[in-house]
């Protein structure tokens, strides 16, 4: 079958070779040379009007750095790490969190606007409905630079889950597909978003929502469904070999060496495997299990009956855990009505529009995440994430530790969701910074030089990167060399020592700093390297 849109494309590409030698100046051949690259760009796949944003525009004459709101720090265990806040447009914090995060983040769950008719998403400072006929394009301008950060900050075994609805579902799709790659899609769990009876309009009531998930890599990628569940196995019998239960011993599968009978000593009848069908083991395999007992004879059974049980137990069972259901959010658990119960209860409000549930995301959390994982949202609106990743680390003791990014549109961040961070500390205590995203020009006037501007929010950074505050005890910075001494002496056990570019410690000093089980980190050059490149400092 003929290509017919190559063929018109390999037409259009000699004719511009061509033109090439009939106009051979440099501003003709720039011109062309633009249009060939067009016509061989990718040949399948999203196409849309590519759009800036305000946010975006910024960064060319900025620096963005985060500033911690001291205020708002909570500290509930001195000898546990922090999670993070962190106020400003997610694209800020994103760009921020790349120099921090590049490849530690083990599951990323956001939950973007859906981009309805409803002007409900916002973009460049502008609402944007149906009568913006650039409305998809510029939704998915708005993802692709999110998205393609979050691959980034992915680690070699982490995953993104994505909620959406029908609005933007398929160009999401091909647009993560383009992204993650088609290879790394694992699936479209569906999740119930109510139970009433409305209708749409078209005598349809939609119900449902989905949510993408891929992995950074497919094959790295194991999900950890339910434990399997073994209330219906005993042992009557005693059997040594412990707890079991009844089990069909035939298979599909076979031939002459699995199509034999097995005798019972007590009745004398002989039984086949069903028709069609073989043993799943083989003559002399069945004769073990007779003789340990894994075969149990019947000594009365009705005539329909089978003379034996074949006994599967449980501690043979190589499936420990059950695999997870496409179908795992259909439950009522984790509808809306569900998640603003909550926030009524946690934050005395319920006007949120469309918050999920914390069942939802402690689910997902559990299914594809360790217990030692960082969990990043960079929509994360009411906090439900934090909210989800706290409370699922009481239930199984684990260690996760969450970073939340949201704007302050409508007070948001101070008003929803840090206050539901805080409110909940009594029953879920945990640590929590909040930063703010602040800006250094790159191109100023000044005395202080870009470097020396970037140094003084250095202390955010290295404590968003190992979830610890700087406290002047445990975790130092060491940034004056004629402070080493002092410093050296005064670092607590099994601490940290974050040392500037250009400070040398002698012999004696990294002995003692190795005795007390210090760790030596060097403040990593890439917190800086692009930026100083770029204004003729690096």
């Amino acid at each position: 079958m003929a290509n017919l849109s190559k063929i018109r494309r390999e037409k259009m590409l000699e004719y511009l070779e061509k033109l090439k030698i009939m106009n051979h100046d440099d501003e003709h051949i720039r011109a062309i040379t633009e249009i060939e690259n067009a016509l061989n760009q990718k040949k399948y796949g999203l196409v849309w009007e590519e759009h800036s944003e305000k946010v975006d525009e910024m960064l060319e004459h900025n620096i963005p750095v985060f500033v911690e709101q001291a205020e708002r720090k909570i500290v509930a265990d001195t000898n546990e790490g922090y999670n993070f806040l962190l106020e400003g447009d997610n694209l800020h914090s994103l760009k921020i969190l790349e120099k921090t995060h590049k490849g530690k983040i083990d599951i990323i769950y956001i939950d973007p606007p859906y981009n309805t008719k409803n002007k409900e998403f916002i973009y460049d400072d502008r609402m944007v409905g149906e009568d913006d006929g650039y409305r998809h394009s510029k939704w998915i301008s708005f993802m692709q630079k999110r998205l393609e950060i979050a691959l980034a900050l992915l680690s070699k075994t982490g995953a993104i889950f994505i909620s959406i609805d029908d609005n933007e579902q398929a160009e999401l799709k091909m647009l993560c597909d383009s992204i993650f790659m088609e290879s790394n899609y694992i699936t479209s769990f569906i999740r119930k978003t109510k139970s009433m009876t409305g209708d749409d309009g078209n005598g349809l009531n939609i119900q449902h929502e989905y949510m993408l998930v891929y992995a950074r890599d497919k094959s790295l990628l194991k999900f950890k469904g339910e434990p399997k569940n073994f209330d219906n196995y005993s042992n009557p019998d005693n059997d040594p070999n412990g707890i079991w239960c009844a089990a069909d011993p035939s298979a599909k599968s076979g031939g002459e060496t699995t199509y034999f009978a097995i005798k019972n000593p007590y009745t004398g009848r002989q039984d086949f495997p069903p028709k069609g069908r073989f043993w799943a083991f083989s003559k002399d395999t069945m004769e073990k299990y007779i003789e340990s007992g894994r075969i149990k004879f019947k000594e009365k059974y009705p005539e329909n009956q089978r003379g034996f049980i074949f006994k599967r137990y449980a501690e043979t069972m190589e499936i420990k855990t059950m695999p997870v259901d496409s179908l795992a959010f259909t439950a009522n658990e984790f509808m809306n009505s569900v998640a603003t119960s909550e926030l009524k209860n946690v934050l005395s409000r319920g006007d949120f529009n469309y918050p999920k549930p914390t069942t939802f995301i402690k689910q997902l959390v559990k299914y594809a995440a360790h217990k030692e994982a960082t969990i990043l949202d960079f929509f994360a609106g009411s906090g439900t994430t934090g909210h989800a990743v706290i409370q699922l680390n009481q239930e199984d003791g684990g260690n996760r530790k969450y970073i939340l990014c949201t704007n302050n549109e409508n007070h948001i961040c101070e008003e929803i969701t840090y206050q539901r961070l805080k409110n909940i500390q009594a029953e879920f205590p945990h640590n929590l910074k909040y930063y703010k995203t602040d800006f250094i020009p790159k191109f100023s006037e000044g005395e202080k030089s870009i470097s020396e501007k970037m140094m003084e929010h250095i202390k955010e950074l290295i404590e968003l990167e190992y979830a610890i505050e700087l406290d002047h005890k445990k975790y130092i910075i060491l940034d004056d060399e004629d402070k080493s001494d002092e410093i050296i002496s005064e670092i607590e056990n099994n601490g940290k020592l974050f040392i500037c570019s250009g400070i040398f410690l002698s012999r004696r000093d990294q002995r003692i700093l190795e005795e007390k089980g210090v760790s030596m980190i060097e403040i990593p050059e890439y917190y800086f390297r692009d930026e100083l490149r770029e204004v003729g400092e690096g």
